[in-house]
């Protein structure tokens, strides 16, 4: 049971785009550190990405205005992709994050190969644009990328950060995104940071 069963037709477009659906399920192997909320297991790439996407059209309201929510939902569903070959690298892992760029440039570029011509530049661009967090678009997308994974150590206890032992500095400067781009969660944050380090979470 692999990729390698697919059974080509005629149209050589479709096949690609089958064949490119089919190995982006690899996805749901990759596992990032961040629990899930009932603390059962680790999420995957898939339910990360996906999760993402929600919160940013949750948050449209908060959205900084000019923000194209549609395309930083795209984002979402496109940034960790690439990490179908290049692996997760967690965020508070000072040497793993060293060769980061190296390996997921390499990696998109296997990725994206794969695809049609134009719809491997659409795709490249949206990661690029999300990598780069330049524009306001990715700056939201990012911003929920940032905020998901502090949320869920809010709800599991601080078990990334206890198991990554990022100062509260390093968590500030990672979450500084989204409070940034949605500054109405700043009470909500500051509450669960004090909590954090009462609680022995979180070290200053």
């Amino acid at each position: 049971m692999s990729v390698e069963n697919f059974l080509p037709g005629g149209n050589e477009k479709i096949n690609k785009l089958l064949r490119f659906a089919a190995e982006t399920d690899k996805m749901t192997a990759i596992l990032r550190r961040t629990m899930l909320v009932d603390g059962s297991r680790r999420e995957n790439d898939a339910e990360h990405s996906w999760h993402i996407a929600l919160m940013c059209m949750l948050f449209k309201d908060f959205a900084p205005q000019g923000t194209d929510v549609s395309r930083a939902v795209q984002m979402c569903i496109v940034h960790d992709l690439i990490e179908i070959y290049a692996g997760d690298t967690f965020a508070y892992d000072v040497s793993g994050n060293q060769d980061k760029a190296e390996r997921e440039a390499k990696a998109a570029d296997k990725l994206f190969s794969q695809l049609p011509e134009n719809l491997a530049k659409d795709f490249r661009t949206l990661w690029e644009e999300f990598d780069a967090m330049e524009t306001p678009d990715a700056k939201y997308a990012a911003a929920m990328g940032r905020l998901q994974p502090f949320l869920h150590n809010t709800l599991t206890e601080g078990h990334t950060w206890k198991e990554g032992k990022p100062s509260l500095d390093m968590v500030e400067k990672r979450v500084g995104v989204a409070k940034e781009i949605i500054p109405e969660i700043s009470d909500w944050y500051n509450k669960n940071i004090e909590r954090a380090l009462n609680e022995g979470w979180l070290h200053n």
